[in-house]
């Protein structure tokens, strides 16, 4: 059977503009529907997956998934009158009284989230693809279905936590034999997630877009200062719920809308608003912790409660909640679970595999496999990579290599002189973090490492920390966690061992955490090489990623992304596949010189730049 999940709902934000004009633009952003995606499932397997972002080139858009549509069907060798369904990852169907009350919300339901409005999307979109055949999954289901199915676990707890999803903020499975059993959940008046959102946006920064730089400013803060308002806000319950008193204050349609009352408080009781373009003080910073803080307790609470309930020993998270690391770390360092998976998909883009997967599952047909790393994206011929290369031959130098491994002991050269480089390989990643297909790396024990990437290639705020990536055998060696401890996804955060937190200041978060991402040569074998190749030139086999991309920019998906992104920051070597580009000197623009280094070492012109 083959089944093509899709996630996202493009009229949401014109609906929004169209209904509630004059808004800020970020405010746009309190709505359903982002991060739009497509997974294809043949004969329950996994076999392609996108964010339709990386082709549209619209960070977050929730735009009708047509390109990563295309991308899937043409990566599964089939046509669309092959696919047997179509599944998308929202079933409002059974809330439709909910909407009825009032002209706008009914209309919104009409229009955006109706089976009726996804189906003639899908028939203008996929030239008549026929309705019946399209499903409609609740999206607590597909998120809890995406982190089941991908776990390799027979029975685990799976937590689900978000903003919301049609009604919902949270749900709690027991997931066993193939099915998945609903224990509780917690309506979106008590989202954790919609909380963290609003006070994201309190502080200046993107709604549904932005969270995870509250993460990465939270650790500069003092918790304390702010405790005692936020522990008034979230209630916990001793049912293993919370309550948020805070989000019930929001009663009439616009105030529900756009969080009215809830940011009133928050201007009135905790701080003023802050302007995108203002200043970053230290209140901002103490809210900033106060929340993250707020976080870490609601989610040990709620999973020691139903981990104490069940007796299961795993868990496996997804829902857009599921990408704060911090949390996940907090979680991990408890000891309430053996083990914890989180689907490295876990935003709105996941849970297109997720409704995907529960289909399959529903038909009999999903093999429940632990997803290696998440590279189910597109990769590029060297033909096509020539073809991009030829676009800006007046630009740039090239050399090619012949093998991995040469490309590989040149690379890291360029790493242990102090050099910024872009790693482009392989199959692009699925999800928000690169994994080593398309990264950025440098060497993280250079000083100003960290600040000198934030400022002149990431073009990014200067308190943001950067990730490392360890091969699995030295995770232990540089990182406060067990021998061979397995982090593949870049979603978790553990400690630094003390004794290399100042050797290792350009992934050493201020806090003395790191977004670790560990690399195996089962897993991620190329990316495993250069690691390898790196320990031989530093002495550790490590280095500093980051995503292939500048601020307000998706990850870069095609070879010419890659190389205009390359010419226009201060990324010093790309390396695409085993070719090697250089920006070309200005004395040798307009001639032909192919002396981007030698196949042994770094080529004597090379050099002079190099120091």
């Amino acid at each position: 059977m083959i089944i093509l999940g899709i996630s996202g709902f493009e009229g949401a934000i014109p609906f929004k503009k169209a209904h509630w004009p004059n808004l800020e633009e970020r405010e746009y952003r309190i709505s359903q529907g982002h991060d739009s995606a497509a997974a294809l499932f043949i004969e329950g397997k996994l076999i392609a997956a996108a964010a339709e972002e990386r082709f549209s080139r619209k960070k977050h858009t929730g735009d009708f998934p047509i390109g990563a549509i295309s991308y899937c069907l043409a990566e599964g060798g089939i046509a669309l009158s092959d696919v047997d369904e179509i599944a998308h990852s929202f079933d409002f169907a059974p809330h439709r009284a909910v909407y009825s009350f009032d002209p706008v919300t009914a209309a919104l339901f009409r229009d955006v989230y109706s089976r009726e409005a996804v189906r003639a999307q899908v028939a203008r979109y996929l030239d008549g693809y026929a309705a019946d055949r399209v499903r409609h999954v609740d999206h607590h289901l597909a998120h809890a279905a995406s982190a089941y199915f991908c776990s390799g676990w027979e029975e685990c707890l799976v937590f689900v936590v978000d903003g919301m999803g049609e009604m919902q903020s949270a749900t709690i499975y027991h997931a066993r034999n193939g099915q998945l059993e609903r224990l509780k959940e917690m309506p979106a008046r008590d989202s954790i997630g919609i909380l963290y959102s609003t006070v994201t946006l309190h502080l200046g920064f993107d709604f549904n877009a932005d969270e995870y730089k509250i993460m990465g400013l939270a650790p500069y803060g003092n918790p304390a200062r702010f405790r005692s308002f936020f522990e008034q806000a979230v209630e916990l319950c001793e049912d293993g719920t919370v309550r948020i008193p805070l989000l019930r204050m929001n009663r009439t349609r616009d105030e529900r809308e756009n969080h009215l009352a809830t940011r009133k408080c928050l201007t009135e009781h905790l701080i003023k608003p802050r302007h995108p373009n203002e200043e970053i003080r230290d209140e901002h910073r103490d809210v900033a912790a106060s929340l993250q803080e707020c976080l870490d307790r609601v989610m040990l609470h709620i999973c020691k409660h139903f981990g104490a309930r069940t007796g299961l020993r795993r868990l496996a998270l997804a829902g857009g909640v599921a990408l704060n690391c911090t949390a996940n770390g907090k979680l991990v360092q408890s000891g309430i679970f053996d083990e914890i998976f989180v689907q490295p998909a876990a935003g709105d883009d996941g849970s297109a595999l997720g409704a995907a997967a529960f289909r399959a599952a529903q038909n009999g047909c999903v093999h429940n496999t632990r997803i290696p790393g998440p590279f189910y994206g597109p990769a590029y011929s060297h033909a096509q990579i020539e073809e991009a290369l030829k676009e800006f031959d007046s630009r740039t130098e090239v050399h090619s290599f012949a093998n991995l491994s040469d490309t590989c002991a040149h690379a890291a050269r360029l790493i242990a002189n102090g050099r910024v480089v872009g790693w482009y390989r392989g199959r692009m990643e699925f999800g928000p973090r690169a994994l080593g297909h398309r990264s950025i790396v440098a060497d993280p024990g250079h000083p100003e490492m960290r600040d000198r990437i934030n400022a002149m290639v990431k073009m990014r705020e200067a308190f943001r920390p950067f990730a490392p990536a360890v091969t699995l055998r030295e995770v232990d060696k540089w990182f406060d966690v067990p021998a061979h401890a397995e982090f593949p996804y870049m979603i978790t955060t553990v400690d630094v061992r003390r004794e290399h937190r100042s050797g290792l200041p350009a992934i050493t978060h201020v806090d003395g955490s790191a977004r670790v991402q560990t690399v195996s040569p089962s897993d991620n074998r190329e990316f495993h090489a250069l690691l390898e190749a790196v320990g031989k030139t530093t002495g550790r086999e490590m280095v500093l990623n980051t995503s292939f991309n500048v601020k307000g920019q998706p990850i870069v998906n095609t070879p010419r992304e890659a190389i205009e992104t390359f010419l226009n920051t201060g990324i010093e070597f790309l390396f695409l596949e085993d070719t090697l580009v250089a920006r070309r000197s200005r004395e040798k623009r307009g001639q032909a010189d192919g002396s981007i280094g030698d196949p042994v070492g770094v080529g004597a012109d090379h050099e002079a730049r190099l120091n």
